[in-house]
């Protein structure tokens, strides 16, 4: 999980993604590790990546990473927080994925790769469209005449928000309520994660994020020289619509540059 230097309540992120959030931050067979979210994103980026070496902004845990290398890719990653790479070491050495610890807006790692990715809305987490555009730059640097840099990003839920209203459930479980509450002149959100047993007390962990529209997300690609090739729904290539509540872009940079 990427993290920059803004605050949320007096918060920096550094302390937001401490070794609690880190070593909770797995949940093996379920959520986003659950085989039918998991497999069709390695598929998809051991696809695109073709013969050529991958490189993940903001590597976290390794939920990809681990996968798409035992696919044969190799994967070097990047990411700010130590505990999450702490948590990651849990699972493959520094030999079988590289990781270099820094911001995903500017810290370089070492080669050149076929193949740049953002998972699960990472990208959000760098909180101005000045670091965004940042972390564009940063992929293109990264990459191979005619590489790809692919992007998985939830879609702002506005239309959800009635007059007066702040807040959006976004899911609602046993034992667990999730929301978002927006600030629209800011173009910021901060999702709050409740999790709760029967009695009383809940635990929340919150995150702050600016949110993208897909047309801004397009116009950030292409001040750092990107086309868009493809935008699905979703991993498995199902078709984006209106009411698509995330998607998965894909941007190619020139083959000839």
């Amino acid at each position: 999980m990427e993290i920059s230097g803004s605050n949320l309540g007096g918060m920096r992120q550094e302390e937001i993604w401490d070794a609690e959030a880190a070593q909770g931050y797995d949940s093996p067979g379920s959520g986003m590790f659950a085989p039918e979210v998991l497999g069709p994103t390695v598929d998809r980026l051991a696809e695109l990546a073709g013969a050529g070496p991958a490189l993940e902004f903001a590597i976290g845990t390794g939920r990809v990473a681990v996968p798409l290398r035992q696919r044969g890719v190799p994967v070097t990653g990047i990411e700010l927080s130590r505990p999450m790479i702490d948590q990651l070491r849990t699972k493959v050495d520094e030999a079988t994925v590289p990781v270099v610890v820094g911001d995903m807006a500017t810290a370089t790692a070492p080669g050149e790769y076929s193949l740049v990715y953002l998972v699960y809305n990472t990208i959000s987490n760098l909180l101005s469209q000045a670091e965004q555009v940042a972390c564009f730059r940063n992929a293109a640097r990264h990459l191979i005449p005619g590489g790809r840099f692919v992007i998985e990003l939830w879609v702002p839920e506005l239309r959800k928000l009635p007059p007066g209203q702040q807040a959006v459930v976004f899911q609602s479980k046993p034992g667990y309520v999730g929301l978002d509450t927006y600030d629209v002149l800011r173009q910021q959100v901060v999702s709050h994660h409740f999790r709760f047993g029967d009695g009383r007390q809940a635990r929340v962990f919150r995150s702050p994020h600016r949110y993208i529209w897909p047309a801004e997300l397009d116009l950030m690609a292409q001040l750092a020289g990107f086309e868009l090739e493809s935008r699905h729904a979703d991993w498995t290539g199902a078709e984006f619509t209106a009411d698509s509540r995330s998607h998965v872009s894909v941007y190619r940079l020139p083959s000839g540059r």
